[in-house]
């Protein structure tokens, strides 16, 4: 039974890469569909130029936070930790960057496909918000079961892999709290 779960972390980090090919593809279905006519490409772009600002001075700030905390788990606890800190911030700070542009990219398309009826709008509105779901579930499994693998593989104790997945749980969360702070700032 030992030998079987030592693969799961294995498995659950295919699974989470499944899920990230599968938001991408989904995000080049969304994409792909009909923009509108020129006046609501004309909107959607200055949406697409206003959430870029956005995510440019969201990273500015995120990233020199993120660096400082990283320093300073490095010298307070191990590399390790500052490590499972820094993929848990990158991680998801991806899933947000990428959930927003496919908002911004999906928002026009689903406002196009209304236009078809109720049912071909939330149909497009659904894939959009699938996309950012799956990414954020992909990208967090992924980043959990890779990184736990890696430990181990490396031949990490147990004890000091969890401590690392502790601190990769932190920096996903303080990316998360900084994104929904930031919006009010904005």
């Amino acid at each position: 039974m030992e030998e079987r779960m030592d693969y799961l972390p294995l498995i659950c980090t295919l699974v989470g890469v499944v899920g990230v090919i599968f938001s991408i593809i989904l995000a080049s279905v969304v994409k792909k569909a009909p923009a509108g006519n020129e006046k609501m490409q004309e909107i959607a772009n200055a949406v697409k130029e206003g959430a870029i600002a956005y995510l440019n001075r969201q990273l500015k700030s995120m990233g020199i936070a993120g660096i400082i905390l990283f320093v300073i788990l490095i010298f307070a606890l191990n590399f390790t930790t500052a490590v499972g800190f820094l993929v848990g911030a990158v991680a998801s700070f991806l899933a947000g960057y990428i959930g927003m542009r496919v908002s911004v990219i999906a928002n026009v398309r689903t406002a196009e496909a209304s236009k078809n009826g109720l049912a071909a709008g939330l149909s497009m509105a659904f894939k959009g918000g699938s996309v950012t779901g799956m990414i954020v579930a992909g990208l967090a499994l992924t980043a959990v079961a890779g990184f736990y693998t890696i430990l181990i593989a490396m031949g990490t104790p147990v004890r000091d892999a969890v401590i690392a997945l502790v601190a990769l749980g932190f920096g996903g969360s303080l990316i998360s709290i900084f994104a929904r702070l930031g919006r009010y700032l904005y």
